[in-house]
């Protein structure tokens, strides 16, 4: 039995062997440059929306409600930098939503707008009291 595993793991080894340089030349499913260029695509994205919840949250109509909640506004700009996934995008799409609203430098708060900013401040607290 000992001499037969011998002639049977010899001819193993040099397979491995032969074939593991062979099998690593295979091209990837992926190109690297295609795999960069989409997390790279990924980043910019998550980048542009934390721009936009740190710009919404510098509002000063913002900042007023969040005082009139009690909603620690250093703890929930902070929070914005650990957010991720859809945590992310449901906030950012709520900040848009607010930093639209003032856009060409409307001073007035109507109700959708305090609804979207609580909604974005709840969000938010909801996702540093999960942390």
């Amino acid at each position: 039995m000992s001499t037969l595993r011998k002639a049977l793991v010899a001819p193993l080894i040099l397979l491995t062997m032969v074939a593991s340089p062979v099998l690593a030349d295979q091209r990837h499913a992926v190109e690297p440059s295609q795999l960069a260029a989409v997390v790279g695509q990924h980043v910019a994205k998550q980048d542009a929306d934390r721009t936009a919840l740190r710009e919404a949250l510098a509002r000063p109509e913002v900042q007023a409600v969040a005082g009139k909640l009690g909603v620690d506004m250093k703890r929930a700009t902070a929070a914005v930098e650990t957010m991720s996934g859809a945590d992310l995008i449901q906030a950012a799409n709520a900040a848009r939503q607010v930093n639209q609203q003032f856009v060409g430098g409307a001073s007035s708060i109507t109700i959708s707008t305090t609804t979207i900013i609580i909604a974005l401040l709840i969000i938010i607290l909801i996702i540093v009291a999960v942390d």
